[in-house]
């Protein structure tokens, strides 16, 4: 597995965001539905936050989520735009379309919040 360090942004005060290829297996699940299963995913490691995993999305099932209107800006990875279930939660899924250079790799991939990830 490759992983890389990229040390972020203007005054970013030792601000480190680490990629990693994996192969750990991971199912994210919501009421007992499985919105993604991935054994492909990017880990992204970010200074102050948990471990997020980012998916590709031939491995989420994107015919139960629909967009949100939902948008927000990360001085570090760009902008994200985000995923909801039909009939709420809103925003369960985000992704960067047009990530910064450093993280170019996340582009298009899906991450859920960690509270609804599994893995083994």
């Amino acid at each position: 597995m490759d992983a890389s360090t990229h040390p972020q942004g203007t005054g970013g005060g030792g601000h480190r965001i680490r990629l990693e290829e994996s192969d750990r297996h991971v199912r994210v699940e919501r009421d007992g539905q499985v919105l993604a299963e991935s054994r492909r995913p990017l880990l992204l490691h970010e200074t102050g936050l948990p471990v997020r995993y980012y998916l590709p999305p031939d491995d989420v099932r994107l015919e139960l989520l629909v967009p949100s209107a939902s948008h927000t800006v990360c001085p570090f990875k760009g902008t994200a735009s985000y995923w909801s279930l039909p009939g709420g939660p809103a925003d369960v899924a985000w992704a960067y379309p047009e990530p910064l250079p450093d993280v170019a790799a996340i582009k298009d991939r899906l991450c859920f919040y960690d509270t609804q990830v599994v893995t083994d």
